[in-house]
C-alpha cells in the first residue's frame, strides 16, 4: 500500500476550518516550525477510518478502556519486542507528561529525590518540583568528536544519587539525543537501579520509530526481568502514528504493589480516558504497521538529508540520531553565534524565521533540537534558510 508522505498538509490555514495548532501557530507566519515533536504527516488510514466510524455514533458519554485495546497493546509487545505482558498490566492514562508526575506521586514521599539524566525531554527536569519532591541530575557523557554518539555516564550517575534518592526518570530510546541504548548501557543501569533500591519510570515513548535497519526495541523491564517489580513502562501511539493532539499513553505496570500505587494516586488528578483517543490507539496497533514501515523510510531519507546538510556547518555538530524524529544539534561553536547574548535557538527564529527547541529547556544551553519529521519540501525549505548563517 502506497501512503503519502510528501504531499505537504495546511495545518496554518486548513481549509476545513480553524484548527489553532502548538506547532504551525506559536509563531508568526514566515516561520518554518521544527520544533515541539510532532510530525507534519497525516495519520495512518486506518486510524481515520477507526475515528470516522466513532464519530459517526454521535455520542461520545464517559467510556472505559476497551479489553480489545488492551488485548492489541499485548500482541504488539510480544510480536515486536518479544516481551509478554497482561491485559492488567495496563493503566490507560492522557498522556505520558501526566504519568511521570503521577508515579512521583505515588512512588515517593515528599522530600525524595527524583533522579534524571541531562539533556532530557524538559518535562522530566519539572516532575520533581511540581510534585514536592528533590530535584537530581546527573548528565550524559557527550560525543568525544563529531559523530561520535552521546553515551551513558554511569558514574556521573551513580555520583548523584544520595540517600533520599528514590526515582529515576528514564528515557529509551533517548529524547533529545536519539540515542538506542547498548545492551552494556542498559546492563550498568540495571546494576546501579538495583544497589541503589531505586524505582524507574521508564519513558519508551519512541520505540517504534527505530532508525536503523532491522533495530528492535526491548524494553527495560523485558532485557532485565528481575527488576520488572521495579520499573514502570510507559508507551503511546502518540509519536509514531502522530495522535498527540488525541491524549491517550498507557503504564505498563508488572507488579500489583506498584500497579495499586499508581492507580491510586492518579484517583481525581485525571479525566476518564479519551473516547477517540482509545479508538485511535487501538486501530494503530492493529492495523497501523504498514504506514509506520514507510514512514520509517521517510525519516531515514530526512535524516539523511539533515545529516549531509549539518556537515557543511563549520561549528555545529550533530550525532546522527538513531531513533526518533528528532535531531540534537551542538551551535556552541558556531561562528554566526558567536558574540550573541541570543541563544542559538533564538538567534535562527530572529534571523532566518526557522523555529527550533531551545537546548537550556533540556538542561543544555548552546544546543538545539531540530523535527525532521516534515515534508522534504518543508525540511529543505528551513535547511535553505539555515544554510544562509550557518553554511560554510
Amino acid at each position: 500500500m502506497e501512503f503519502d508522505f510528501a504531499t505537504p498538509v495546511e495545518r496554518r490555514h486548513p481549509p476545513e476550518g480553524d484548527w489553532p495548532s502548538q506547532k504551525w501557530h506559536r509563531y508568526g507566519e514566515d516561520v518554518l516550525p521544527l520544533w515541539v515533536a510532532d510530525m507534519d504527516f497525516a495519520s495512518p488510514p486506518a486510524v481515520i477510518e477507526a475515528l470516522q466510524a466513532r464519530v459517526a455514533h454521535g455520542v461520545f458519554g464517559y467510556g472505559q478502556v476497551p479489553e480489545s485495546l488492551k488485548q492489541a497493546v499485548c500482541d504488539w509487545s510480544a510480536e515486536h519486542y518479544a516481551w509478554s505482558i497482561e491485559p492488567d498490566w495496563q493503566l490507560w492514562l492522557p498522556g505520558v507528561v501526566p504519568a511521570l508526575h503521577l508515579a512521583s506521586l505515588a512512588l515517593t514521599a515528599p522530600g525524595d529525590g527524583v533522579l534524571t539524566v541531562t539533556p532530557i525531554y524538559p518535562p522530566f527536569l519539572r516532575v520533581a518540583e511540581h510534585t514536592g519532591r528533590m530535584p537530581q541530575q546527573a548528565a550524559l557523557r557527550a560525543p568525544g568528536a563529531p559523530g561520535e554518539p552521546w553515551r551513558l555516564d554511569l558514574e556521573a550517575l551513580e555520583a548523584a544519587i544520595t540517600p533520599e534518592t528514590r526515582l529515576l526518570l528514564w528515557c529509551q530510546p533517548h529524547n533529545p539525543t536519539g540515542r538506542v541504548w547498548t545492551r552494556e548501557e542498559l546492563a550498568g543501569l540495571a546494576a546501579l537501579v538495583e544497589r541503589h533500591d531505586l524505582l524507574v519510570v521508564s519513558d519508551e515513548l519512541h520505540c517504534d520509530l527505530l532508525l536503523e535497519e532491522g533495530a528492535r526495541h526491548t524494553p527495560l523491564a523485558a532485557a532485565f526481568p528481575a527488576l520488572a517489580s521495579r520499573i514502570l513502562t510507559l508507551w503511546a501511539p502518540s509519536k509514531t502514528f502522530n495522535l498527540a493532539g488525541l491524549t491517550a499513553a498507557c503504564a505498563v505496570i508488572p507488579d500489583a504493589g506498584l500497579r495499586r500505587r499508581f492507580a491510586a494516586a492518579a484517583k481525581g488528578l485525571q479525566p476518564d480516558g479519551n473516547v477517540l483517543g482509545l479508538v485511535a490507539a487501538e486501530a494503530a496497533y492493529r492495523h497501523g504497521e504498514p504506514w509506520r514501515q514507510a514512514l520509517l523510510e521517510t525519516l531515514r531519507e530526512q535524516r539523511r538529508r539533515l545529516v549531509e546538510r549539518v556537515a557543511h556547518w563549520p561549528g555545529v555538530s550533530m550525532s546522527a540520531p538513531e531513533s526518533t524524529y528528532l535531531a540534537w544539534l551542538d551551535l556552541r561553536e558556531a561562528p554566526a553565534l558567536q558574540g550573541t547574548e541570543a541563544s542559538p535557538q533564538r538567534w535562527l527564529l530572529e534571523h532566518v524565521g526557522v523555529a527550533l527547541s531551545d537546548g537550556a529547556d533540556f538542561g543544555w544551553p548552546g544546543f538545539v533540537r531540530l523535527n525532521f519529521g516534515t515534508t522534504a519540501a518543508q525540511l529543505e525549505a528551513a535547511l535553505s534558510r539555515l544554510d544562509g548563517v550557518l553554511k560554510g
